[in-house]
């Protein structure tokens, strides 16, 4: 029975759902959820953790833990009306799976270090999971990731057999080639769409082999065009100039001028 009061627990949240969508007493919009429903609202919520991770905002980042934890539970609530499983069957698979995930904690194995973890999680993911095959575990990688993760995920599988370049200078030459193949297809010698996925493929090997986030890389690279962007038009709104009356070199001339301010501002931090 969910009651209100002053102050609420974890055990407290599945009581709140499960009141939520009460049949008879419980909200209308929270009643008809289903999982396809809400399916797109969890990735919401965790992109709005991944931002308040990344503006250092812990205020936010409790609220959208919060939100995230919500979706857990209304995803298992939904689950066990049904009878399949509960919330307790989604903890106790966690639990069973981070013991068994993590033998030189609960176990005799020892390691070195956290690189030495991750091959050995692989390894113990790829047998629990009956993953015999380098290909089984390519198709393993979610269709849902955003496709700069799931292409460096798909890559690194196959580097299992072997499959990879020895070094990222092979890599960058790739990349290159790519990159020529597109100027191919601009001139009518290829599909360009396929080119450019090409291309995009080949600039996530490298960043791999560099041990770069590509996903994490672009978004950074989105901001600071952001943010020189925004600098560009407070400044030709300064001079008094419109930045739709300006022509390209212009234009390029006041990106330099933002590109040299933010420099120098990072130079001084």
């Amino acid at each position: 029975m969910f009651e209100i009061k002053s102050h609420y627990t974890l055990a407290d949240v599945p009581l709140l759902i499960r009141r939520l969508r009460d049949p008879e007493r419980g909200c209308p919009w929270d009643i008809k959820q289903t999982h396809a429903s809400i399916r797109q609202d969890l990735l919401e919520e965790s992109y709005e953790v991944a931002q308040a991770i990344d503006d250092n905002d812990f205020d936010a980042l409790e609220e959208e833990l919060g939100d995230v934890l919500m979706q857990v539970v209304m995803h298992s609530e939904i689950e066990a009306e049904t009878g399949r499983f509960t919330l307790d069957d989604v903890a106790d698979r966690l639990i069973k799976k981070m013991v068994l995930r993590h033998p030189h904690v609960f176990g005799d194995v020892h390691v070195d270090s956290s690189d030495e973890v991750l091959v050995n999680w692989e390894a113990i993911k790829r047998k629990e999971k009956e993953q015999k095959t380098a290909m089984d575990a390519i198709l393993a990688v979610p269709n849902a990731l955003p496709a700069l993760t799931r292409s460096a995920k798909v890559q690194k599988r196959a580097g299992y057999v072997g499959f990879d370049y020895p070094a990222v200078d092979d890599a960058i030459q790739d990349l290159e080639s790519e990159l020529s193949e597109l100027e191919q297809a601009r001139k009518g010698n290829g599909d360009i769409e396929e080119e450019v996925g090409d291309l995009l493929f080949a600039a996530v090997n490298v960043a791999r082999l560099l041990k770069v986030d590509g996903e994490l890389a672009l978004t950074k690279t989105t901001e600071k065009f952001i943010r020189r962007f925004q600098w560009m038009e407070h400044l030709t709104a300064e001079r008094g100039e419109d930045m739709n009356s300006l022509d390209l070199e212009a234009l390029n001339g006041i990106w330099e001028e933002s590109k040299k301010y933010f420099k120098e501002i990072e130079n001084n931090d």
